[in-house]
Order: structure tokens, then C-alpha cells, then sequence
């Protein structure tokens, strides 16, 4: 199964980047993805559902942690295949 996630970590700073936004950036980085999408308001990745969702909790922890306060993430299955 292929899968497609959307999400944005919260509180907002638009001067700077906060600490849970560069973890989420860098959890999205290391990941093994085939799509990443990193932008001020949202991000995106697509992959194997195994990697697609082990990336998930590793940013989820990693940015609650980070000082995320609320992480709003979307989750689509976009395909069917051998992940």
C-alpha cells in the first residue's frame, strides 16, 4: 500500500523556524520517502506504507518533544503495491 500524509506542527513562528519544525524537517529528510514537499504551512510525503508510517511516529514523538503543541496530520492511501 502506498501512502500519502499531509501535516504542519504548531505553534506557528513566522521569523523563525521553530525547534518542532526543523525536527519534522529533518525526520522527513532521513526518511526512506519517495516524495518529500516541505513548506512554511504544510508538508508532504509519500512512500511505502512502512516507511510512511515508522516516519510518522518518529516525527511525532520527535516534535511533541520539540515543542510542538499540536501536530494536524492527514493521511491518504493513494495506492496499491508490494510496500
Amino acid at each position: 500500500m502506498r501512502l500519502r500524509v499531509e501535516f504542519t506542527t504548531e505553534p506557528f513562528d513566522l521569523d523563525e523556524a521553530p525547534a518542532h519544525a526543523v525536527v519534522a524537517r529533518e525526520v522527513l529528510q532521513t526518511a526512506d520517502l519517495d516524495a518529500v514537499d516541505v513548506g512554511p504551512f504544510g508538508n508532504t510525503a509519500e512512500g511505502g506504507a512502512d516507511e510512511v508510517l515508522a516516519a510518522m511516529e518518529s516525527l511525532l514523538r520527535r516534535t511533541l518533544a520539540s515543542g510542538a503543541t499540536r501536530v494536524s496530520l492527514q493521511v491518504n492511501v493513494i495506492g496499491e503495491g508490494p510496500k
